[in-house]
């Protein structure tokens, strides 16, 4: 077991596909019917979704085991010294962010 985080790409390319990625999900639930005022302070920011990109290498690296409380922490702290530009992303997701999101992982599952 490794908190290791394989290096995917520049953090360029990676913020580049979150936000790819935002775009869609935004689209589906404009295509939807939902109203953007709703749903939009609920979705992850773009450095937000890349630290997920990343805990999900780590994840998928560790074949697909979902990581305790203690290695979440330690995977997100790899995350913050491997890409120091979003430590204030992984410092939020780790709790100084609202815990009202259903996304977060200290909120969904990181038993």
């Amino acid at each position: 077991m490794t908190d290791a985080i394989p290096r995917r790409a520049s953090l360029e390319v990676l913020r580049a596909e979150a936000s790819d990625e935002l775009a869609v999900l935004i689209q589906e639930r404009l295509l939807g019917g939902e109203d953007p005022w709703d749903f939009m302070e609920d979705l992850p920011s773009i450095d937000e979704l890349v630290v997920y990109l990343l805990r999900a290498d780590n994840i998928a690296a560790n074949d697909g085991v979902r990581p305790n409380a203690a290695r979440h922490y330690r995977v997100l702290r790899q995350i913050a010294l491997e890409y120091p530009p979003l430590t204030p992303a992984v410092w939020k997701l780790l709790g100084d962010g609202p815990k009202y999101r259903r996304w977060d992982a200290s909120i969904a599952d990181a038993s």
